[in-house]
């Protein structure tokens, strides 16, 4: 097929509503990755490759993680080949890559990634530092997000050393602290040489005296293709602000770095131009260099808006150059017309909802017809009035446009400025002026989420409350008039965020969390009608109501101005104080239902379950004791202890609501939070710890998830189970007597037998020979202590 002839826009939008459909076996996604990708490039069809990554890219909602990775994968190979390295090709092959990297789940990472542990090569980018980057910072995000920052970070290291040894880079102060630890090392560990800024400067200098002294063609084109570092965006730059003109030769340059190389140029133009800011008078001048950045951008097509902010984005400034940076983005996307003109229109003329819609691509055309995007030196060759050597088509357009493609990369952006809290109010600035975009991201609940959660503590300050209400503003209220009314925040937050000025004052009522628990209860019961509303999930951000509704009120709740721990107790509270709002039939529910939400909260929101227990231990537990003092029998004891059957009976007590709320809280746990669960036993719970019943308390807490520490993570049980030893040690001697010696030992014997064998043999021993003579007895089998008073002599041999 002939590159510049499409396909029908019907069968293109028929194609991707049949591949919404996994049911669909032979035109389903896995055809689209193994068979139809494949067969287009065998056939050197790059039209019709360019049709098939735009549907990927803006049709396909709900597509699985390992297609997805696969593709990535896919498209680091085309990148490679020759015919690629179309200036429009390449542009949609980047952009498909970038938006798979940022979109992949939190708890979709390690495991996706982990396929690639033997041959990382295949899942990073030989060359481009911006997906590299970009796969950086989402594992970051995931090892964050799901916890697994408590756990090693030595799984990723191989395909961190191939990243790097690819695309060497640093990454700024401000952002090595938001990472994960283990990341944080690792780019300690391994430092790419830095850029020197001045001498940048000086080179680009005398490189652009060799330029206005060269007169023969041959001899500039030899002489500035092969030139390092790849700054000849730097000498257009210099040309643009001195003359206005450029030489026709400029074109045979740019034609001959193609693409591709363009990247390394656009990356150390971006240093120059911060170090060109920082060292600007300001004023006239600093206009003067907007006015060229700009006519470079929209007015000669010498590179797109996306990949030059994507660019300044991800550079590795420090301090007042970060700044900078961050000023010179903010002065590209908003101070000249072109940009934000195109933003408007597009905002205001292009439904997002585009399943419902029958004349989509009309509508698209006309907004190309009205603002067409150039790839190929369009301006520049008008200016010069030279041609390109090689004529270049244009593949068809059936999707895309700069707006969109932009979206992954304000993704990044936002974050970026997060970063950096002096730069807050420009981020603001840029939600105004740009948040309607986020009408058209597919996936703005999850971006908000996952940005609250990963910048929680950026977002703690006391400063930072309405950054975060403009985020949600901006964000969901991108939204209206396309969803329906409550279809995510609650009445109570939109009236906060409807609030003019900067009041953050709010502290919502024990009434507002009930609502919000009890809406998700329902949701999971498939309560009709439902507190949600009907909305067609194939086409929705989460493929059903429960994820849905999970995910909205996480959003909701990290964003209020409280702090985490203010708001993680008021969520345990629904459940421990609300005997009247919560039905009685019903508690398990509520319980399920807020463990849900605050183990998918950051750490400080979960935590607080850790003082409840404390409180348990220190002030129930002593009092459950000083009321059934003279009936130590084990059957009152733990009937206690036993929520289920105490709540049927009304007798239930804070100890036991505790103690069932943290299993709930526990069991929906992912193991890297749970990996925080000995050093709690051992710091906190091990000095409170003094008598029989607190024992059993602990006892009770633990062992429903040794199974699970067993199977996910044993260094753990094993470290738990010392923790018990010497619990128990500390018990026997303040103890005058063990009434459930017997009960003690049961469990200990089937911690050893059932998990732990002879792993913990010198600890238990240790311990256990300091026992008294009643439980050394009983636990001799597991390890043999002095002998016992009136014990059997050992036979003689």
């Amino acid at each position: 097929m002939a590159p510049n002839i499409g396909l029908s826009p019907a069968l293109v939008e028929t194609y991707s509503r049949l591949l919404v459909y996994i049911e669909i076996e032979s035109l389903g996604i896995k055809g689209f990755i193994s068979q139809i990708l494949p067969k287009v490039c065998e056939h050197n069809a790059w039209g019709i490759l360019h049709t098939m990554l735009e549907l990927f890219s803006f049709r396909l909602h709900h597509v699985q993680p390992h297609f997805r990775v696969s593709l990535l994968t896919y498209l680091h190979t085309i990148n490679k080949m020759t015919q690629s390295n179309h200036n429009q090709l390449f542009q949609c092959i980047e952009s498909t890559a970038l938006r798979i990297i940022t979109g992949l789940g939190s708890a979709e990472v390690q495991p996706q990634l982990s396929r690639f542990l033997q041959d990382p090569k295949q899942l990073l980018s030989s060359d481009s530092e911006e997906l590299n980057r970009a796969l950086v910072l989402t594992l970051a995000r995931a090892m964050h997000v799901t916890g697994s920052e408590t756990l090693s970070g030595n799984w990723c290291k191989d395909i961190l050393a191939t990243l790097f040894s690819n695309t060497p880079h640093n990454w700024a102060t401000h952002t090595l602290h938001c990472f994960p630890s283990a990341l944080q090392q690792f780019f300690h560990d391994n430092q790419a040489t830095a850029e020197n800024r001045s001498f940048l400067k000086k080179t680009v200098e005398d490189e652009y005296r060799k330029w206005k002294g060269m007169t023969n063609d041959a001899d500039i084109m030899t002489h500035f293709m092969q030139s390092q570092p790849p700054l000849f965006l730097c000498l257009v730059w210099k040309m643009l602000l001195d003359t206005e003109r450029m030489r026709p030769v400029t074109i045979k340059i740019l034609e001959r770095i193609g693409p591709r190389a363009l990247a390394s140029h656009i990356r150390t133009f971006a240093d120059f131009l911060v170090y060109e800011f920082s060292t600007s008078a300001g004023g006239q001048h600093v206009n003067k260099c907007i006015e060229t950045l700009n006519d470079m951008v929209w007015k000669l097509n010498l590179v797109t808006l996306d990949r030059l902010v994507l660019s300044l984005a991800l550079r590795s400034h420090e301090g007042n150059e970060a700044q900078v940076c961050f000023f010179i983005v903010q002065l590209l996307l908003l101070k000249p017309s072109e940009f934000r003109n195109r933003v408007n229109e597009f905002i205001k003329e292009a439904p997002s909802d585009h399943w419902t819609q029958s004349d989509w691509h009309n509508k698209h055309i006309n907004y190309h017809r009205k603002f067409p995007e150039k790839f190929f030196y369009e301006g520049l060759l008008e200016q010069t009035g030279a041609k390109l050597s090689t004529p270049q088509h244009y593949l068809p357009i059936y999707f895309s446009n700069v707006c969109l493609r932009f979206l992954p990369v304000f993704d990044i952006l936002i974050h970026r400025f997060l970063e950096l809290p002096p730069v807050s109010k420009s981020l603001e600035t840029l939600l105004d002026h740009l948040g309607g975009l986020y009408k058209f991201h597919d996936q703005p609940v999850t971006y908000l989420y996952n940005t609250l959660h990963y910048y929680e503590k950026r977002l703690r300050h006391a400063e930072r409350p309405l950054l975060k209400r403009k985020l949600i503003s901006a964000i969901i209220g991108a939204q209206k008039g396309i969803k329906p009314p409550g279809w995510c925040l609650s009445l109570a937050y939109l009236d906060y965020i409807n609030r003019t000025g900067d009041d953050v004052t709010w502290e919502p009522e024990h009434e507002y969390y009930v609502k919000i628990i009890g809406r998700l209860v329902d949701t999971i019961a498939g309560k009709i009608p439902s507190p949600f509303p009907a909305m067609d999930w194939r086409f929705n951000e989460f493929p059903n109501p429960t994820a849905h509704a999970l995910y909205v009120s996480c959003v909701e709740l990290m964003a209020l101005p409280g702090t985490g721990e203010t708001v993680g107790n008021a969520l345990l509270d629904v459940v421990l104080k609300s005997p009247a709002e919560v039905p009685h039939d019903d508690v398990m529910s509520w319980m399920n239902a807020v463990a849900l939400v605050i183990t998918a909260l950051p750490e400080c929101y979960w935590k607080v379950i850790n003082d409840k227990i404390l409180e348990v231990l220190s002030t129930d537990i002593p009092a459950v004791k000083s009321a059934f003092s003279g009936d130590h029998s084990l059957d009152r004891i733990f009937s206690v202890y036993n929520f289920s059957g105490s709540h049927a009976s009304h007798t239930e007590l804070m100890c036991s609501y505790v103690l069932a709320l943290t299993h709930a809280v526990w069991h929906h746990s992912n193991i890297g939070q749970l990996t925080l669960l000995p050093p709690f036993l051992r710091d906190h719970v091990k000095p409170i710890v003094q008598t029989e019943e607190q024992f059993l308390y602990v006892c009770h807490l633990v062992g429903p998830f040794l199974h699970r520490f067993h199977l996910e993570r044993t260094r753990c049980l094993l470290e738990i189970a010392v923790e018990l030893y010497e619990m128990l040690q500390t018990v026997d001697q303040s103890s005058t007597q063990i009434v459930h010696a017997d009960t003690i030992s049961d469990f200990l014997y089937h911690i050893k037998y059932m998990f732990t064998g002879d792993s913990i043999k010198g600890d238990a021993e240790r311990v256990i020979k300091g026992l008294r003579a009643s439980l050394q007895k009983r636990l001799r089998f597991i390890a043999k202590g002095p002998e016992v008073t009136g014990a059997a002599p050992p036979a003689a041999s």
